[in-house]
This record gives structure tokens, sequence and C-alpha cells, in this order.
């Protein structure tokens, strides 16, 4: 079976490791280190910051229902 792609650019899971903490685990022994509460809150902010710009863009009239 093969491994899905992910949705997230190596970019913003890069960003929201060192917001968290755990860059530099993660550039010394790669995302498998990465803890599964630290995985999980990466999803999480990420989620959190989605939400945000879509507020922010339906407020500005850039998004339609």
């Amino acid at each position: 079976m093969g491994r899905r792609r992910g949705l997230m650019s190596d970019q913003l899971k890069y960003e929201l490791a060192k917001e968290l903490g755990v860059y530099d685990t993660v550039m010394r022994e790669g995302w498998g280190s990465v803890t599964s509460r630290d995985c999980g809150n990466l999803v999480k902010l990420a989620i959190q910051r989605a939400e945000k710009m879509l507020v922010e863009n339906y407020n500005n009239g850039k998004v339609t229902l």
C-alpha cells in the first residue's frame, strides 16, 4: 500500500514545529522521533490557522457560501 501524500507543505510543517518547540528534534532525529502528542498538536494548530484564515477571508468578502 502506498503512502498518502500530505496536505501540508513542508514549509508549514517546519513553521508549526518551530512554534511548538519541536523543530530541533525534527532537525536532529527526523519526524519519526516527534511524539504522537506533539504531532496531534501540530495538526490542531494547522486546523486553527486554516479556520482563522477562512473566517478572515469570509469577513473580507473573499469567500462566498
